[in-house]
């Protein structure tokens, strides 16, 4: 079942953001998005959050700043999805640019797993024989993987954003905005954010020691258009101090200051960086990162990342391109086998969704996870075979049920049955017996029918309301993607009824519709939905500039319709 819905807005507040200068509709979407003060939509660096809010930051920057100067070796280890490749390439940036000897790992995610693991140390260590192990959008998790390099005498300084487990790695500094005691006012950064943090920091204790002064200092700001894509491609929240990250690395995009890698992939999937968007990230490029990651090694990702040679950029692009339109091959066979092995399954029934398949790509089942819940609107694990007797689950989950706490939950009731496991609410990964997945799904459907009830198994599309009229234009338009919408801070959707002058159906895929409001007509689209509508509808739509023949026009993006 799918509703639509009008978020709800404080008149007052949306006044108040009004008086203050800000288009009236505009002001109104950012009300009822819980921004109450006009200074929240500032997008200049100036107004990031400082450094110092963050729980050791202090300290690592004074370990970095020492191990600089005493020319210790560093070591990158990163995780193997885009928010992990572009962190590993803006601390390699950073570092190197402040002096550091440093280089990077990206283990076999195939082999050794995630995270900073004893056999990803020892691997690190007889082929880098680092002094340092920094890890970037990984580690919190990495009890035993940090114990190890303790033992050969090597420090680990873990950066992360992801939630820790009830035990910290005894590493020589933490900074994760989310471990206990860090009063980092954004929880929300995402594992490149921490380390642009980190960056922030040791530039300051560096120039406080002499090293550089503010004309010589490295420019960081250089390093926003990787900050910016992999906080996209993390679907992270984009509260405040995120937009402001995203914001500035998508305007120097849209002004030709981007790395060779960024630039290549922009070209490779045919978007043009002079008008990009978090869309285009999120959607476009991060895809192509991820690739690399899911199907081979993240090697070739974040190289891409890290060269300056135009010509060899490109040439990774490509190949990153290609290794994308393979993942979607195997995403869509993936699919097929989903839906056969849930032919029966009526959503009524169960709060929850648990599906192996011998045949299945571990690196593909994340993205299974995600459509099928998007298909059923379940919280939704799938499986695929891991090393010998194990399979790997990659969990996607809706708004409500915290998919990290629900395997929490499970392996606190039935402690045997789940090996590791760790994540968000959003999203999660666990390592399971291949024998215990009948028991393991049946523990997860009863943590769901305790945690969901039937209104949250619903669907809802909100809205922002009607749009007047004269707003319908594409200088309205060009109004809304100046600001950047995404994850926490939901691109604007209104909600009108039309009556349908015609509706026709396109490549067999989509509903192209002529709408009817107060005598104008609209074109419009409704992506992936073919079953016609009736003559009078209510509709939920995103307003869109459809260039076509060199003419610009507003169309809406149908997001759903019901009989009005």
């Amino acid at each position: 079942m799918t509703r639509i819905t009008t978020r709800p807005c404080s008149f007052r507040t949306s006044e108040m953001l009004r008086q203050t200068g800000v288009h009236p509709v505009l002001a109104r979407l950012y009300a009822a998005r819980g921004l109450t003060d006009a200074r929240e939509l500032s997008s200049e660096l100036g107004s990031l959050m400082a450094p110092a809010g963050l729980l050791h930051i202090d300290a690592a920057a004074v370990f970095l700043a020492d191990a600089i100067k005493a020319h210790k070796k560093m070591t990158i280890v990163a995780d193997y999805d885009c928010d992990g490749a572009t962190a590993c390439a803006v601390a390699l940036r950073g570092l190197r640019a402040m002096g550091a000897t440093v280089d990077f790992i990206v283990p076999n995610r195939f082999e050794y797993g995630y995270g900073l693991t004893p056999e990803i140390v020892e691997l690190t260590a007889r082929e880098k024989a680092p002094d340092i192990i920094i890890t970037v959008d990984n580690g919190i998790a990495s009890i035993d993987g940090v114990l190890e390099a303790k033992r050969r005498g090597i420090d680990v300084v873990v950066t992360d954003h992801h939630l820790p487990g009830d035990t910290l790695p005894e590493a020589r500094v933490i900074v994760n905005p989310n471990q206990p005691e860090c009063g980092f006012p954004s929880k929300h950064l995402a594992g490149v954010g921490v380390v642009f943090y980190v960056l922030l920091a040791l530039r300051a204790e560096l120039r406080k020691r002499g090293v550089f002064d503010a004309q010589t200092q490295p420019k960081l700001d250089s390093l926003l258009d990787l900050v910016a894509l992999g906080t996209v491609a993390d679907v992270v929240r984009l509260d405040s101090n995120n937009r402001i990250l995203v914001a500035q690395g998508l305007k120097r995009m849209r002004a030709g200051r981007m790395h060779a890698g960024v630039a290549a992939l922009f070209r490779v999937a045919g978007r043009e960086a002079r008008t990009a968007s978090p869309f285009d990230l999120g959607f476009a490029l991060g895809p192509r990162l991820n690739a690399a990651g899911r199907l081979e090694d993240m090697s070739l990702g974040i190289e891409c990342l890290v060269t300056d040679d135009e010509g060899r950029a490109w040439a990774i692009a490509q190949q990153l391109n290609e290794i994308n339109l393979k993942r979607r091959e195997i995403e869509a066979d993936m699919q097929d086998t989903a839906l056969l092995h849930l032919d029966d399954y009526q959503p009524a029934d169960s709060n929850t969704i648990s599906v192996f398949d011998e045949s299945w790509h571990q690196g593909v089942i994340g993205i299974v996870a995600s459509r099928l819940k998007e298909k059923f609107f379940r919280p939704t694990i799938t499986f695929a075979p891991g090393a010998e007797g194990w399979i790997k689950g990659s969990g996607r989950s809706i708004p409500g049920f915290h998919l990290r706490d629900a395997l929490d939950l499970v392996s606190k009731r039935a402690p045997s049955l789940i090996d590791k496991f760790g994540g968000h609410a959003m999203a999660a990964g666990l390592t399971i017996r291949a024998d215990a997945f009948e028991a393991f799904s049946k523990a997860f459907e009863e943590v769901g029918r305790a945690w969901l009830n039937t209104q949250q198994l619903e669907r809802i599309i909100e809205t922002d309301g009607p749009l007047e009229d004269a707003y319908y234009t594409t200088e309205f338009i060009g109004l809304m993607d100046g600001q950047v919408w995404g994850q926490g801070f939901a691109p604007p959707v209104f909600c009108d009824e039309f009556r349908v002058v015609s509706q026709r159906i396109l490549k067999e895929r989509h509903l192209k519709l002529q709408l009817e409001r107060n005598g104008q007509r609209y074109d419009a689209i409704w992506f992936g939905h073919t079953a016609s509508v009736g003559d009078r509808a209510r509709v939920a739509f995103r307003l869109d500039a459809n260039e076509y023949n060199g003419v610009t026009r507003v169309q809406l993006l149908v997001e759903h319709a019901e009989p009005a």
